[in-house]
């Protein structure tokens, strides 16, 4: 009877423990996920735009206000993300640091 009281506690054990591994693994998980994102787009304030993205906003969106920016570089190369205010309207945009528009679906995977 011992026995059979040891090997059930013995299997509860090793269940928990288990358990306890594979919830550890999902947090790792979800945290390498979140780290992830946060790679890709970095949040960078609107007035600390290069002048190059700047002028190429007045010019193509003369209409809109930067609402929100990011930044992701590239190599040599630093993508922003700009989120549009356009006459009550959002819009999303990606430029480069040279003031040249970049079609996000021409770079899938490299931006």
């Amino acid at each position: 009877m011992k026995r059979i009281a040891l090997s059930i506690m013995t299997m509860g054990a090793m269940f928990f423990a288990t358990q306890m591994h594979a919830q550890e693994e999902e947090i790792a998980s979800a945290e390498t996920t979140a780290e992830m994102v946060q790679e890709e787009f970095a949040s960078v304030d609107v007035q600390e735009l290069p002048e190059a993205v700047k002028d190429a906003l007045s010019t193509d969106h003369a209409n809109a206000t930067v609402t929100e920016a990011w930044i992701k570089t590239m190599g040599e190369t630093q993508v922003y993300k700009l989120k549009l205010d356009v006459e009550g309207e959002t819009k999303k945009v990606y430029i480069d640091q040279d003031g040249s528009w970049v079609d996000m679906k021409d770079h899938s995977g490299s931006y």
